[in-house]
């Protein structure tokens, strides 16, 4: 199993200590682009089809809140990455 899937599965189960350097791994893997946004506001960006994540990189704490981990999920979903 790679890590890409091993990253996918991990946040499919919804975990609670779900890191954003996680996230942002996967994401890359995935052939997104992280773009900073205002604040802490960051933006996944596909070069090809153009969709867009939009998250807050949590601060000071560097683990997703559990409504970020659901979004994240949700758009992985409706890109046909998770099913």
């Amino acid at each position: 199993m790679s890590k890409r899937e091993k990253l996918l599965k991990r946040l499919a189960s919804r975990p609670a200590d779900f890191a954003w350097a996680e996230l942002v791994s996967l994401m890359t893997s995935l052939e997104f682009e992280l773009e900073k946004a205002s604040g802490s506001g960051r933006k996944f960006v596909h070069p090809v089809t153009e969709s867009v994540l939009y998250i807050h990189e949590p601060h000071p704490a560097k683990v997703l809140k559990s409504y970020q981990v659901r979004d994240a999920i949700h758009f992985l979903k409706k890109e046909g990455i998770l099913p």
